[in-house]
């Protein structure tokens, strides 16, 4: 791996390795420039992704072409109902000399899809908790670690309610961000077809190692920010608890429960990216509000008179910031 001189020259070869991510997705991936930017910030900034929309959308085209883009290693977990923890995890076996063997299952890899998320029991979604915050799973006592670095990105359909269990608040909180997935527009359409009903496919190339990945997470770990920015994020975050202090009205009239200090650090942390992407060294206010709907929006929960008067949870969000 290259070394750099200086966090200058770091900052300058990140945003050349995104803006050839970007690039290289772009081939397959049509019309989701906003969605590829979160699942990219979110990968860069040791977070997970929850993307939510309709069937057709290319959600699990996305994450793939992504994990291929990252040069990492990637597996698919297709969640069912009768889908076990051990399935995921892996389990203990008596091997040919009748001793205990650890089979690791489909969670040992770089990225992670879980598809479906909603469609399996609590039970079996809380296997990927352990995994999702401390990078291990323990089986029959014994922790084993996950290989750095390590993202878990879910899809879910918002619309198949049937036999679906919703995601429990400690598991969506584990993600960086909830990316809602739009259709596309009629030109964006037009070109998707053309893409892909022909004889030839496009192959996406690898741009970055995963040492590169790890490199670039420490630098955005070091990008200093200023205290009005952490304690603009913070107060956006306060602002969102009802009947707290520094609750804002709307919160108090619309929400039954606000944002974790969670939410705080995944702004700080998105805003660095945001802030080297757009080169800037240190973030800035609008960095904060660039990213703040995706982060804020699985943290709080709408009250019955929200919802009795379709107040969504974004236009909450909007008056907020």
């Amino acid at each position: 791996m290259k070394e750099y001189s200086n966090e200058v020259e770091a900052a300058d070869a990140l945003r050349a390795a995104y803006e050839k991510l970007k690039k290289e997705i772009s081939k397959v991936i049509i019309g989701q420039d906003e969605v590829v930017k979160l699942v990219l910030t979110s990968i860069f900034c040791q977070g997970h992704s929850l993307l939510v929309g309709v069937p057709g959308l290319a959600k699990t085209l996305l994450i793939k072409s992504i994990s291929d883009a990252l040069n990492l290693t990637f597996n698919r977990i297709q969640f069912t109902p009768d889908l076990m923890p051990s399935d995921i995890i892996g389990a203990e076996t008596l091997d040919n000399e009748r001793k205990f063997k650890f089979i690791k299952g489909p969670v040992f890899a770089n990225i992670i899809l879980a598809d479906e998320i909603n469609r399996t029991p609590p039970k079996t979604q809380s296997a990927l908790l352990e995994a999702m915050q401390e990078y291990a799973v323990t089986i029959a006592g014994e922790q084993h670690g996950l290989d750095k670095p390590f993202f878990v990105l879910a899809t879910q359909n918002p619309i198949e309610q049937e036999g679906t269990y919703p995601l429990p608040e400690a598991q969506l909180d584990r993600f960086m961000f909830n990316i809602l997935l739009d259709y596309p527009s009629y030109a964006q359409e037009v070109e998707i077809v053309k893409n892909t009903t022909g004889a030839q496919q496009e192959e996406i190339g690898k741009v970055i190692t995963k040492e590169e990945i790890v490199a670039f997470q420490q630098l955005i770990r070091k990008v200093p920010v200023a205290d009005n920015v952490i304690e603009y994020a913070v107060t956006l975050v306060q602002k969102s608890r009802p009947g707290t202090a520094s609750a804002a009205d709307i919160a108090n009239t619309y929400l039954e429960w606000g944002s974790g200090p969670r939410g705080s650090q995944h702004l700080i942390t998105g805003a660095k990216f945001n802030a080297l992407i757009n080169g800037k060294f240190s973030p800035d206010i609008e960095d904060i509000q660039a990213i703040a709907k995706p982060i804020l929006r699985h943290r709080i929960l709408r009250n019955f008179k929200a919802e009795a008067e379709s107040v969504t949870v974004d236009h909450i969000i909007e008056q907020l910031l």
